[in-house]
């Protein structure tokens, strides 16, 4: 996935311009993530190059999709990928940061692919330290910033690293948001899960909704699971 446009179904995403390119992790992220029934308004944080956010749009036909990055190269680059496909009059991209939105209570639904790196190095480039770092969105800005801008019945879906997962519960908890729905992910079947897919409501329910999940059954080879959940997406 590292050329310089990917071709979806129903879109085609370029990324000349964006530190992150489109990956597994934003891919499986905009595939899984719930909205309640009959949303209305969406938020993207982070969209990069608007992957997440088309994908939304897609998934549901009645919602306004906002989405919003600190990065000007990767917000010119999404408004050029929305306004290409046929979801251009429900997506709108701006150039914000998240932590300074002063809208409160005004979405169903909000999708972070949130910077993963909390205690590593930086990058010696500015652009792909913000897209990767912690250093830009902490867990816990993002959370107190979620809780603010979620409907009462609202719901945040987040794509994580798995050794994250308590910082991100930890952080969530702290701002009254509650774990709702997990899925681990392998990405074969004799690998230990790599990555989280995580829901987080406003309500806590009596019991978690766990799965866990693998991306390939062998090399090259996507799981049944992997090839339903990204059908109306990928072309292959």
């Amino acid at each position: 996935m590292g050329k310089n446009s990917f071709q979806f179904k129903q879109f085609t995403v370029v990324q000349d311009l964006c530190a992150m390119k489109v990956g597994t992790d934003g891919t499986l992220l905009g595939a899984w993530a719930d909205a309640p029934i009959g949303a209305s308004q969406i938020l993207d944080i982070g969209t990069g190059t608007g992957l997440i956010a088309l994908m939304m749009a897609q998934r549901f036909p009645e919602a306004q999709i906002t989405g919003i990055d600190i990065d000007a190269d990767a917000t010119k680059q999404a408004q050029e990928n929305i306004a290409a496909s046929p979801f251009a009059n429900r997506i709108m991209i701006n150039k914000e940061d998240v932590t300074k939105i002063t809208d409160k209570a005004g979405y169903d639904a909000i999708v972070c692919n949130p910077p993963y790196f909390v205690d590593s190095l930086t990058c010696p480039q500015d652009q792909r330290t913000l897209a990767r770092h912690t250093v830009s969105l902490t867990y816990e800005s993002l959370m107190h910033t979620a809780s603010q801008l979620l409907k009462t019945e609202g719901i945040l879906s987040l794509v994580i690293p798995s050794d994250n997962q308590d910082n991100v519960e930890s952080a969530a908890a702290f701002e009254g948001l509650f774990l709702n729905r997990i899925c681990l992910i392998k990405t074969t079947p004799n690998k230990l899960p790599k990555r989280h897919l995580v829901e987080f409501r406003k309500h806590p329910v009596e019991q978690v909704r766990f799965e866990e999940q693998v991306l390939e059954t062998s090399p090259g080879q996507r799981s049944e699971w992997y090839n339903n959940l990204t059908k109306d997406f990928y072309i292959r």
